[in-house]
């Protein structure tokens, strides 16, 4: 029996056991939005495209498992590009099925083509960011095509996939045999672990070096192996550091999780890698502030250092570092792999870094106690440190942080502790203004018992304040912090620090500073808006807004203030070319 394309499509959505689909109408899919209506799967209704790409992200990486995203062409398209790349540039899983122009309409510029090179070309404008681009050329092709999108969107390192999908395509009809014959394809493909010959080396050279210390990314969290990490941790009595996308692999009070390194990271973090004799990176890929702009002797010392590197793609091993031991595989795999020799080699464990657990802990006092006066600070407008303190002191152990840019995401990395993997959003690779916001509409539609609260800017709230829709018509339940400080801050401290003016960066009616009010802003769209007036009141606020389970937002007046930075970052060089760190070598 045949029956259309676009009711198979969402009856095979169905057997995947998606639940939410994110997007915005358009007449290029508004037959498939026709079946959504008669399925289980609910439409997640965005006012911008954006907004679906970075909700259907955050849901990835909460729910760990890939999310769809269903798009208009032309505009819907490129409006949605910005959330698909900042998914693409951190491995999650998407996979974006879009309306394209009739394909009989080919070569005649129908409405909205983008044609200005090539005919019926508009799945080329992914083609940059995504693991692959599909047209449809013909219905027949469809179930095959959408069986591999979600296969390679899921399989070696995550990422997004596209589908364009001529509209006239998805009303044509289908022998339902050719979607039946999916069930019986590989759902899961499994990936590599490592031999046993390569788990001895590794884990015989770790026993044997004399600073050792782990370099986790987000490969871990990814590749879902935090426990077999931890596992290994206090078998091998090893210190783990951590890049930005890495941030709660181990909790942040464990004995040996020292910290994320790199340009925001601190000195005695960075003192860490840096003077390790052999670095073990697990599923990290070494990006430029992490490793302060790959700088020799800041945060990292290669080839001095010994470096032993594990990644699901290949590309990531010795790209930017020399690699004495590299192995292509699955980190949950080869965690378990390692640990397993581990415990056969060693029994006993590895008795070591007693001294430096007791460092750590001095470290996070001494940190501590250098932010404490702005942690403590009753200023209004706030200290950013307060707010942040004010925040971890306020959410369970469990609750999702998404974060955006500037202090709460730098901020966040360096001084909000974070105590459950995976627990952390943040958008690292693409570090994309309007992530957070978003994001979090996503987080909390795959985990709806958890709290979860934004962490963002007013320029990045501002960019998609039409979040508020979804979250009132979805009911969606989370908390926005809105740092405020009428500024791009974190542009604007680099531009004034190099050129003495914040020109193009702060926010200003009539030369004095300037801010919508975000809270009425709030109250217009439904949601429950309070702007704060004072320190004291911030902390009361963020508990009533989590106790009343509904959206709402806080607006919170910030200081502009710089985060505090131990590392480098090529770009202040580049600012300032006469300075001494300017002439640093790279390896």
């Amino acid at each position: 029996m045949k029956k259309l394309v676009s009711e198979q499509l969402v009856k095979y959505l169905e057997s995947r056991g998606v639940e939410y689909v994110f997007g915005l109408c358009g007449h290029t899919n508004i037959a498939v939005l026709a079946e959504l209506d008669k399925s289980p799967i609910t439409f997640i209704n965005v006012r911008h495209e954006q907004i679906a790409s970075h909700a259907a992200d955050g849901y990835a990486r909460a729910k760990r498992k890939t999310s769809v995203v269903l798009s208009h062409l032309g505009p819907g398209l490129t409006n949605a590009a910005t959330g698909v790349a900042n998914a693409a540039l951190d491995s999650i899983p998407m996979v974006v099925i879009a309306g394209d122009v009739p394909s009989h309409y080919y070569g005649k510029h129908p409405h909205q083509e983008v044609n200005m090179h090539a005919d019926g070309a508009q799945w080329e404008i992914y083609r940059p960011f995504v693991k692959r681009a599909w047209r449809v050329d013909r219905e027949d092709l469809f179930p095959e095509i959408i069986q591999k999108a979600f296969q390679l969107a899921e399989s070696g390192r995550p990422g997004p996939v596209l589908v364009s999908v001529p509209m006239d395509i998805f009303s044509k009809e289908v022998d339902e045999e050719k979607f039946a014959l999916l069930h019986h394809h590989t759902q899961v493909v499994e990936k590599p672990s490592l031999d046993e010959e390569t788990a001895e080396r590794i884990v015989e050279t770790l026993a044997n070096a004399e600073r050792p210390v782990i370099y986790a990314g987000g490969g871990v969290i990814l590749s879902r192996a935090e426990e077999e990490l931890r596992k290994f941790v206090d078998h091998m009595n090893i210190p783990v550091a951590h890049s930005l996308m890495g941030k709660g692999v181990l909790p942040d009070d464990h004995p040996l999780t020292v910290g994320m390194t790199g340009f925001w990271g601190t000195k005695f973090i960075n003192d860490q890698t840096k003077n390790a004799d052999y670095l073990f990176g697990v599923g990290t890929r070494f990006s430029e502030a992490d490793s302060s702009s790959w700088y020799q002797n800041v945060t990292f010392n290669f080839p001095k250092t010994k470096l032993i590197h594990i990644d699901i793609d290949p590309s990531e091993i010795g790209r930017n570092y020399p690699v004495e031991i590299g192995a292509v595989a699955d980190l949950k795999r080869a965690l378990v792999a390692l640990n397993r020799v581990a415990k056969r080699l060693y029994p006993n464990g590895i008795d070591r870094n007693e001294k430096l657990k007791e460092d750590i802990q001095e470290y996070r006092k001494s940190l501590r106690a250098s932010i404490q006066e702005n942690v403590t600070s009753e200023a209004f407008p706030m200290k950013p440190e307060r707010i942040l303190a004010d925040v971890r002191e306020v959410l369970p152990r469990d609750a999702y942080i998404t974060t955006d840019v500037g202090w709460n995401k730098n901020g966040v990395g360096q001084q909000f502790p974070i105590y459950t993997p995976g627990s952390i959003l943040t958008p690292g690779g693409y570090a994309t203004m309007g992530f957070g916001s978003a994001a979090a509409l996503g987080a909390k539609l795959a985990q709806p018992n958890k709290v979860v609260v934004s962490l963002i800017g007013d320029g990045g709230f501002g960019q998609n304040p039409s979040v508020l829709a979804t979250a009132v018509e979805e009911k969606i339940p989370v908390v926005w912090v809105v740092m405020n400080n009428s500024a791009y801050g974190t542009i604007a401290g680099l531009e004034m620090a190099h050129y003495d003016t914040t020109y193009g960066t702060l926010f200003k009616k009539d030369g004095e500073s300037y801010s919508p009010n975000f809270a009425e802003i709030a109250k217009g769209f439904g949601v429950k808006g309070v702007k704060i007036t004072s320190a004291a009141e911030f902390k009361h606020e963020l508990k009533a807004a989590i106790e009343a389970n509904e959206p709402v937002v806080l607006d919170v007046a910030m200081r502009n203030e710089p985060v505090p930075t131990d590392g480098q970052w090529n770009i202040n060089d580049i600012y300032s070319p006469d300075s001494e760190k300017s002439h640093v070598s790279i390896p």
